[in-house]
């Protein structure tokens, strides 16, 4: 009827765990059953996450002269048991190391040791008996206790049979004898000089709770539930036995007779509880979390503020209500902390103290990048890749998207000017068509100067590509349409400069340069320069061509949609490729900016050539170290400043003469 002890530990590990309390003394009697409770308890706390910060031993028993000697000898122990940090005491006995605890408690002042505000945690083993010389002692240090005790009911006709006892009528019973002289202070026999007589009409409600609750204990609900098991089980043997060989006398059931069919009895009591026993033997039951309130009066007041259901699912065994429970006057019914050190607020994470328990720990913040949601985790976690931590890195925040868009006053610059420049690029264009016979228009290729300003104008408005939202298709557009736009207006300047050159060395007698003159040549290099370019981007894309793409980590806060190269070795290419067609087309025109001619527009070339090299020279370094749409805001620059150079340096000192100085425009 005693039942099983693990389920009592276990509900004291939910307890624990519930008030979040890790950082426990604990109390057990000094013999083997106490020894092997903390073979069992110690592991069992630090598998849960709870720490034992000391172990003290309960004496079984003592005489009252040896108390004084215990208690100087626990004096450094007192010390311990007293330290702040540890405000939940688990204790391990039975009543008569209970006993014990309470004279040192009492003792304790006579020496100057401070009194103990803690919350002391009890086990149904816990009884408050007492002698009559205890009844006068403060108890006020187990104010606000709370035990395990057996679940237990109030039996009806229990309280009136508690009040009809008179020690007359059980003079058989030694116990109520004692109990009635040691409670009332008197003498049944009339024997001793100090003791009054009693009368035996003594009211026992008149009696503290310290010494009489006057209520049906759990211990006292498992012998009263005990009495009916067996009365129970010998009904149902007599039953058998009766039908099969008539009445049974109750002095020849055997004791094996009762235990089988105990075994598998199981029925309501009066109160409706059931009563069974599981396949090993032992009760089923529950446990009443009981809160302990002491009074200064003496009374004792025992609240039910939980139950622990062993045979509940997990999660499910502990219900506790903390609005109901008295905490010890220390407390100021402030929900009492032990533990080893203050929590590690979100933000931070535990670090291990070196040669410390593992409930004593620092706090140490939480690297970049990394958060701390809860309290006290081991470790900081890393948020998902589509977020990023708070500033504080106690939550993730959702990164936001980014690429370079219309709506953002950076791109509504970039595709005004690339607008601006189209259009200045269009009218000069319809300005070179007007005046096409012209000298100055004539005199350098006039096909040639239509090819520079078709793609100049290509130039401009591929660059608007860049501002949209990456997909498949701009991604595979971007790179290569500018790549092979660009050197088709490079190959037109290549080709422009190479025409004056052969052209004038065309003009020497006997020249062999003569029959080169002409459109095409010109036209064989804007072909061939630009075929070799096309191939590359040919190339490039069915290797390993760009496609969308998503940059978690170079911006925090940021998912960067960007198109990735594929290959960043073939974009490079692209990009040397162009660079190798300006260069020769700026050593080229450097050596014929003084060739005779009223048109010779190689120095103009000359100086664009300057400006295009030095625009993408620029370009690379600031390229690389830009991240997210500041990257393709720099590309996009470049592809407008390099062109406008190309545009204004090549063709505003003709369009000035065509248009302000026609008196100019005429053959020299």
């Amino acid at each position: 009827m005693v039942p099983n002890e693990a389920h009592q530990h276990m509900g004291v590990v939910l307890l624990l765990q519930h008030f979040r309390w890790t950082w426990v003394g604990l109390l057990a009697v000094a013999d083997d059953k106490g020894d092997q409770f903390l073979q069992t308890m110690v592991p069992m706390l630090s598998q849960n996450g709870i720490c034992s910060a000391f172990i003290d031993r309960i004496p079984k028993q003592a005489y009252f002269d040896e108390l004084i000697d215990l208690m100087i000898k626990r004096w450094g122990n007192y010390v311990i048991i007293s330290d702040k940090k540890v405000n939940a005491l688990f204790i391990y006995g039975e009543p008569p190391s209970f006993q014990i605890l309470r004279v040192l408690l009492f003792l304790a002042p006579f020496l100057s040791l401070p009194p103990l505000c803690k919350v002391w945690i009890i086990t149904s083993h816990w009884d408050f008996a007492s002698l009559s010389v205890q009844k006068i002692w403060d108890i006020q240090t187990f104010h606000g206790a709370i035990s395990f005790t057996v679940h237990s009911k109030q039996p009806q006709g229990f309280q009136k049979f508690i009040q009809t006892i008179r020690p007359s009528w059980v003079k058989g019973d030694g116990f109520v004898q004692d109990f009635w002289e040691q409670a009332f202070s008197c003498s049944l026999n009339g024997l001793g000089e100090r003791k009054k007589v009693c009368t035996g009409e003594e009211k026992l409600e008149s009696l503290s709770g310290i010494l009489f609750e006057g209520k049906m204990t759990g211990h006292s609900y498992n012998v009263y539930n005990a009495v009916y098991a067996v009365a129970h089980a010998l009904n149902k043997i007599s039953s058998q036995h009766r039908s099969f060989r008539g009445s049974l006398k109750l002095q020849d059931v055997q004791p094996w007779q009762v235990h089988h069919i105990l075994r598998r009895i199981a029925f309501n009591n009066s109160e409706g509880d059931t009563v069974s026993f599981d396949e090993n033997g032992e009760l089923v039951t529950s446990f009443d979390i009981t809160n302990w309130l002491m009074f200064p009066n003496g009374s004792v007041v025992r609240v039910k503020v939980g139950r622990l259901e062993p045979q509940a699912p997990q999660g499910k065994q502990l219900a506790i209500n903390d609005d109901q429970i008295v905490w010890n006057q220390g407390f100021n019914q402030v929900l009492p902390l032990s533990v080893c050190n203050e929590n590690c607020y979100p933000g931070y994470s535990r670090k291990k103290k070196e040669g410390e328990k593992f409930c004593c720990y620092d706090c140490a913040p939480c690297p970049e990048g990394m958060i701390s949601h809860q309290k006290d985790m081991d470790a900081c976690v890393n948020c998902p890749e589509d977020q990023y931590p708070n500033k504080d890195q106690t939550q993730c925040i959702p990164k936001i998207i980014s690429y370079l868009s219309y709506r953002e006053d950076l791109a509504i610059a970039l595709t005004s000017l690339a607008i601006i420049f189209s259009f200045v690029t269009i009218v000069v264009l319809g300005i070179f068509m007007k005046y096409k016979d012209t000298p100055i228009v004539k005199a350098n290729n006039r096909t040639l100067t239509y090819i520079l300003l078709i793609s100049l104008l290509l130039c401009f408005l591929c660059s608007l590509l860049f501002i949209v939202q990456p997909g498949k298709a701009t991604c595979l557009l971007r790179q290569t349409t500018f790549g092979i736009v660009f050197s088709v207006a490079l190959s037109s300047v290549l080709a422009k400069t190479i025409t004056v050159v052969v052209a004038f060395m065309g003009t020497k007698p006997g020249s062999r340069m003569r029959k080169w003159v002409g459109k095409r040549l010109a036209n064989s290099i804007v072909l061939s320069c630009s075929f070799i370019q096309a191939a590359i981007c040919t190339l490039w894309l069915s290797s390993a061509p760009p496609f969308p793409g998503r940059d978690m980590h170079s911006v925090k806060g940021e998912i960067i949609l960007e198109c990735n190269e594929g290959s960043v070795s073939m974009f490079y290419c692209v990009l040397g490729y162009m660079g190798f067609l300006a260069i020769v087309s700026f050593i080229v025109a450097f050596l014929a900016r003084k060739l005779p001619d009223s048109f010779n527009e190689t120095k103009f070339i000359t100086f664009s050539m300057l400006v295009f090299c030095s625009v993408w020279l620029s370009f690379i370094p600031t390229y690389l170290s830009s991240k997210g749409k500041y990257m393709v805001a720099v590309e996009i620059f470049s592809i407008l400043s390099s062109s406008a150079g190309l545009l204004g340096c090549i063709f505003s000192p003709k369009c000035y003469v065509i248009v302000l100085r026609p008196e100019l425009n005429i053959h020299s």
